[in-house]
């Protein structure tokens, strides 16, 4: 996904092609840090511990991005240094810091690199936390899911006239010829289908969900035996919203045809 994720364009997979040899170009694992346009907050056990205007995204090859906040942004009476230390021959030598509100500690979930290499001079005097491990980051004053969102990555859907069928061990469990198609950055397209377009006696309710950065909160279903074969997104985020209450089909022993409608 996104720059330096599946198919991006700072990946080996890259989907697309450039004009001149990156590859030859660029070292094998890149490296790129620019600014983030809004404000950051990140709240623990109901404190805010980061409240920025000037944050930096750092984006490395295979790895999500990470953001870094200025070290005047940070509530530095709610950390408490720590002994750990780790070397990233990419970014250089890393120290940490514990986080300390009331009872509550949780131990090395912020980091700095005091004097980052060369390439990466930008996060100089940034400190960087473990996203999932505090309660709650916001963007502005929406709260951000799963890590922080890339603006390189997003998702767009479109209703289709095409006609969908979807198969488990040979029995057909859904068929449409109105399913909305979902394009992800790097990602195959997803088709959804309507629920009632879904054969109801193959549902059952699955105890899993999962949560995307981009299209919000999804819940699972067993279908014809075969768990967590479906998923829907009862109130996705504004920007999917033509997905919600419907379904989507993958996993082993799942067919999703599609013929082409007029």
């Amino acid at each position: 996904m996104s720059l330096t994720l599946g198919t991006g364009p700072l990946t080996r997979k890259r989907a697309g092609t450039f004009n001149f040899d990156i590859d030859a170009a660029s070292p094998a694992h890149v490296i790129y840090v620019e600014d983030v346009p809004q404000r950051v907050r990140a709240v623990f056990a109901g404190e805010t511990v980061v409240d920025t205007r000037a944050a930096k995204v750092l984006y490395e090859s295979n790895i999500p991005g990470q953001w870094y906040v200025p070290a005047a942004d940070v509530r530095a009476d709610l950390l408490v240094a720590s002994d750990t230390t780790t070397h990233c021959p990419f970014k250089g030598d890393a120290t940490y810091w514990s986080l300390a509100v009331g009872e509550r500690i949780e131990k090395d979930v912020c980091w700095s690199y005091p004097e980052p290499l060369d390439g990466v001079a930008a996060i100089e005097g940034m400190r960087a936390f473990y996203f999932g491990r505090m309660d709650s980051w916001l963007e502005e004053d929406d709260e951000v899911f799963g890590h922080p969102r890339d603006p390189y990555h997003r998702c767009d859907t479109r209703r289709s006239s095409d006609r969908v069928t979807v198969t488990i061990g040979g029995q057909v469990v859904a068929q449409t010829s109105r399913p909305v198609k979902l394009f992800e950055t790097s990602l195959a397209p997803r088709w959804y289908v309507p629920v009632a377009d879904v054969r109801p006696e193959a549902l059952a309710p699955s105890p899993t969900t999962t949560v995307c950065p981009y299209k919000g909160t999804a819940s699972y279903l067993t279908v014809a035996g075969v768990k967590d074969a479906a998923w829907v997104y009862q109130q996705p985020f504004a920007e999917v919203a033509a997905i919600a209450g419907m379904l989507s089909f993958d996993g082993e022993g799942v067919e999703v045809t599609v013929e082409p409608g007029a």
